[in-house]
């Protein structure tokens, strides 16, 4: 009998959602793992006619996900690309894109940012002001406005999104859902038929789910967060994360350097050049700090 593979288009705890061949199954895994992600090539077991087990999942290309202590939360498998989604209006974090951005370096994601809302020109000084340190780090900055001005973000973002798998990422309110359906108009259609089959009700935010473009290209949709751990991320990891530090390290005058307080470090030199922002240091010694931490056991 030969094996059957499909893509994960939908993840709610331990119940998937795997298309193939045009058609969608509703999986869940063999006894309490959960290590499937959107984005995944499983291979399945038919157990009835639209139902099935997840055997094995194939080789993964990228995986970004997010950590604390306690446990991990996997977002999407497969992704060429990250887009953050800011906005004018609420305020967004930096300590969020922060995190995105080392998340998808860790990972080999491409990231971009979008700033949506635009067309709030009052607060549009300070927002595009408080990006210039992530496009001074050469991390591409998209300007749109999703409902003022609808053919332009198409215009602007359907290129970037072509024969790519997208995963959106934001804090709620940033106007996300407003792009997605912009970018997929059967979204809410999709998203019903999805929530129905995943038993999930109403809850339609809950989860994460994949949608297609057009044939070569996915758009994943995720839930508004507000936090992104990366307790997973050792030091060496996060030191290699943050672009801006790579042509400093192995510069340092000690090989172990944590670019704390050490003396003859190139990196805290960096800061006092301009080179490093402080804000940016300020977060890596936040993770470092973080990623040292573990559960105590009595």
């Amino acid at each position: 009998m030969s094996k059957l593979f499909g893509t994960v288009m939908a993840a709610h705890g331990r119940h998937y959602l795997v298309e193939a061949e045009e058609m969608l199954f509703n999986c869940v895994t063999r006894g309490k793992k959960s290590d499937v992600a959107v984005g995944d090539v499983v291979e399945y077991k038919l157990t009835s006619k639209n139902q099935g087990v997840i055997e094995a999942i194939t080789e993964r290309k990228t995986l970004l996900y997010r950590s604390d202590q306690y446990r991990s939360k996997l977002l999407a498998a497969n992704l060429s690309q990250l887009f953050i989604v800011v906005a004018t209006e609420p305020g967004f974090s930096d300590d969020l894109i922060c995190r995105a951005l080392v998340a998808a370096e860790a990972g080999g994601i491409k990231p971009h940012l979008v700033l949506n809302k635009i067309d709030v020109l009052d607060l549009l000084p300070a927002a595009k002001k408080r990006l210039e340190i992530y496009q001074k780090l050469d991390y591409p900055v998209h300007f749109v406005s999703a409902k003022t001005n609808p053919q332009q973000t198409l215009d602007i973002l359907m290129p970037l999104l072509e024969g790519q798998s997208t995963i959106l990422i934001g804090q709620s309110g940033m106007g996300k859902s407003s792009l997605i359906n912009l970018l997929i108009p059967d979204a809410a259609i999709a998203t019903r038929e999805i929530s129905a089959a995943l038993n999930t009700g109403k809850h339609t935010t809950t989860f994460v789910r994949s949608y297609h473009l057009n044939e070569r290209s996915i758009i994943i949709d995720s839930p508004g967060f507000q936090e992104f751990g990366l307790h997973h991320l050792s030091e060496g990891m996060l030191e290699r994360a943050f672009p801006e530090f790579r042509p400093h390290l192995g510069q340092c005058k000690f090989y172990n350097c944590h670019h704390h307080t050490e003396p003859g470090c190139a990196v805290l030199a960096a800061i006092k050049t301009g080179e490093i922002s402080k804000m940016r240091h300020d977060m890596y010694e936040q993770l470092v700090h973080e990623a040292a931490q573990t559960l105590g056991y009595k």
